[in-house]
């Protein structure tokens, strides 16, 4: 019976698996890195204010502590946006007639507050304790960043499931005294991991990477 495909046909279709597979594997290798950059996470980018905030100023400059708008981060599951109270306290002495608070002007007159955009926006499958990480020595600028330095503020971490489970597992790399919680300069020490283990038993931080620890 004579030969119907041409002895090239085997190479041919070997090649082409090849190439079908590598195609398949670099689409996926693209996917799960653009999925995880800055263009998927929202890192970097400050987002549009209603009033343009700046935490340079305001922490950096000022010294306000992170407290004082923040009210309920140490006791909350959320650490809370400042009322417009919180503002006018401060300026209605001054800056009164600055063009950029006039959001804040409106937002007394009305009662309504200012509609700021959350910068670090969990998925609502996501359950996140505040207070609780504070409690367990987890810094402001662990998650958030040196935001005493940000004219504008951006999300610096990814917030993705490997981040957390990375700080969830390895705990003794990440936390710091709780008198430091609020230090945006605090850097890990040289002995980083012998401070970590001896906080994690002070502190009774238990190594939650189960599912239901963040998603109920």
């Amino acid at each position: 019976m004579p030969q119907v495909f041409h002895r090239s046909s085997n190479s041919i279709a070997r090649l082409s698996i090849i190439g079908a597979a590598v195609t398949a594997a670099l689409i996926g290798a693209i996917v799960y890195i653009v999925a995880r950059s800055p263009l998927a996470t929202g890192q970097h980018v400050p987002p549009a204010q209603p009033v343009p905030f700046s935490h340079a100023h305001h922490s950096g400059g000022d010294g306000i502590d992170c407290r004082y708008c923040h009210q309920s981060a140490e006791y909350s599951a959320v650490a809370g946006v400042p009322p417009t109270e919180t503002c006018v306290n401060c300026h209605k002495q001054i800056w009164l007639n600055s063009p950029n608070l006039r959001p804040v002007r409106e937002s007394e007159r009305t009662g309504q507050p200012i509609q700021w955009v959350k910068v670090h926006d969990l998925p609502d499958f996501v359950y996140f304790n505040h207070s609780i990480h504070i409690k367990k020595g987890v810094g402001c600028s662990t998650c958030h960043g040196e935001v005493n330095r940000m004219q504008l503020t951006w999300q610096v971490a990814p917030l993705n499931m490997g981040w957390c489970v990375e700080c969830h597992s390895q705990p003794e790399r990440f936390v710091r005294p709780r008198s430091e919680i609020y230090n945006m300069q605090w850097q890990p020490p040289a002995n980083q991991l012998e401070l970590g283990r001896r906080l994690v038993d002070e502190y009774d931080i238990q190594k939650k990477v189960y599912c239901d620890t963040c998603h109920r």
